[in-house]
């Protein structure tokens, strides 16, 4: 949150308490807290996420130009093995023959190549748990948007408690504090637990 938000928040409190009605202060001051929570773990969820979204695609950049390379080798030793199947030179043929084999070794460790994990296999592995793990992140960032929601419009009831006396809305104020915390609880250890409510977005 802004600093200019959270003086917003506190005037509000202030102002119940001056109104005598701590109770809808302290509300007020709590739904505070909680949204400058859901608001700080939604941006590092985002944060998070795109630092992901990038590294995978870097990932899978990486791939593609191991697959180029693969391809230009594959191609440069078939035509050279063409050429030294008609070569009745010994020396030549004993020359192309150790060019393709050292092509061919380079083609196997570009597809495979555990020690450095940057062999086509290791890669596609890395850039999907990448994605994976982005994916993860944007649940999470959803579950705090929704909270960091609940929270706000949470504030104005309560704020509006003070203005028209109306008790209901202090209760209705209490109830979306519960579910940002419940939102919040989800982003934390249940991400994907409001799918269904993000699937359209996707």
């Amino acid at each position: 949150m802004s600093a200019h938000e959270n003086l917003e928040h506190a005037e509000h409190a202030e102002h119940a308490s001056h109104g005598g009605n701590k109770k809808i202060a302290l509300l007020i001051s709590v739904l505070a807290l909680f949204l400058a929570f859901s608001e700080t773990l939604g941006k590092s969820a985002q944060t998070h996420a795109i630092t992901l979204n990038v590294s995978s695609n870097d990932l899978w950049a990486f791939f593609q130009a191991k697959t180029i390379r693969i391809t230009v080798l594959s191609t440069a030793a078939e035509q050279l093995q063409v050429v030294a199947d008609t070569t009745d030179n010994p020396v030549s043929k004993a020359s192309m023959a150790k060019t393709i084999d050292g092509w061919k070794k380079n083609i196997a460790r570009y597809n495979d190549e555990p020690e450095t994990k940057e062999g086509r296999k290791q890669l596609v592995e890395r850039a999907k748990e990448a994605e994976h793990e982005r994916d993860e992140a944007l649940a999470r960032y959803h579950n705090y948007e929704f909270a960091s929601a609940a929270f706000q419009i949470g504030i104005v009831l309560a704020s509006a408690t003070i203005i028209t006396g109306m008790m209901v809305l202090a209760w209705l104020s209490t109830g979306l504090g519960l579910a940002g915390l419940a939102l919040t609880a989800f982003g934390l250890w249940a991400p994907h637990a409001l799918d269904f409510l993000t699937a359209g977005g996707h």
